[in-house]
């Protein structure tokens, strides 16, 4: 079977850059069983209450929710189970030194399929405090009102 060229997003994680300054990225593997890809194929992900951590050396992405395969019977694994995330070792121990720092945590960002293979993009994140989601919000206001504006005087 041929692989699949390029990214195809299966899961984005919108509150994380709402909650959290993104300062780094890293793209890493992840461990699945067989009947997880195939309903990761359909879809059927959800990134949205997960975190990650390190421990013991080894990455591991806890509360990622991906739903039983229809046709897996027996073969599917608990939906909630904790996966081990694939870095490098000085990834992990880059990460666990930044780690150190105060008000930095990790986040998942994206599961996305690139080529044929699943990967996690996880995020070394620092808490937003309430009146920088504010500005945020406030600026995307801003920008839907210029935007429609800009409709408004395009239409006559």
């Amino acid at each position: 079977m041929a692989k699949k060229q390029g990214i195809r997003l299966i899961a984005n994680n919108k509150k994380a850059f709402h909650d959290y300054f993104i300062e780094d990225t890293f793209e890493t593997g992840i461990s699945l069983a067989g009947t997880e890809v195939k309903s990761l194929r359909m879809g059927k992900c959800s990134i949205k209450e997960s975190f990650v951590r390190i421990e013991k050396g080894e990455v591991y992405i806890y509360g990622m929710h991906i739903s039983p395969y229809e046709k897996g019977n027996i073969f599917n694994k608990d939906p909630l189970r904790v996966r081990k995330l694939l870095l490098h070792r000085y990834e992990i121990n880059k990460l666990e030194s930044k780690l150190k720092e105060k008000g930095l945590t990790l986040v998942p960002l994206k599961v996305y399929f690139k080529d044929s293979l699943v990967k996690v993009e996880i995020g070394l994140a620092r808490g937003k405090k309430l009146y920088d989601k504010r500005q945020d919000i406030a600026k995307k206001d801003q920008r839907r009102e210029a935007e429609r504006d800009f409709k408004v005087k395009n239409l006559y």
